[in-house]
């Protein structure tokens, strides 16, 4: 079994900044790449930004919307990816997810967990 815990949501006053966690754990034997994507109310969920694993050179994709205020980095022995967020504006109003692709055995399917969100309101 394998979970992927959300942490560090919050609410913040436009311009301020929230840092985003998002820990996997269970029967894990490798973790391919890692991402956020965000859910604003009445809209499709959205890919906000994603990273690669080591051996594939750890590379970084955003959206439009949140280069230059968002990163996105791992730590890979805590199997942990993190979502700083600056500049937040209300627009970034949204649950936020991490999603990862793992194997949980050698040689094993590439199979895509989803964490249980957190709530992200950007307000004055």
């Amino acid at each position: 079994q394998v979970q992927l815990v959300e942490s560090g949501g919050g609410l913040v006053q436009p311009g301020g900044s929230l840092r985003l966690s998002c820990a996997a754990s269970g029967s894990i034997f490798s973790i391919n790449d890692m991402g956020w994507y965000r859910e604003a109310p009445g809209k499709q969920r959205e890919l906000v930004a994603t990273i690669s694993s080591v051996n594939s050179g750890g590379k970084t994709t955003y959206a439009d919307s949140v280069k230059g205020r968002f990163t996105i980095s791992r730590d890979n022995a805590k199997n942990t990816v993190y979502l700083q967020m600056n500049s937040l504006q209300p627009e970034d109003t949204a649950v936020y997810y991490c999603k990862a692709r793992l194997t949980t055995s050698m040689g094993g399917f590439l199979y895509q967990y989803w964490g249980q969100g957190t709530q992200v309101t950007v307000s004055s």
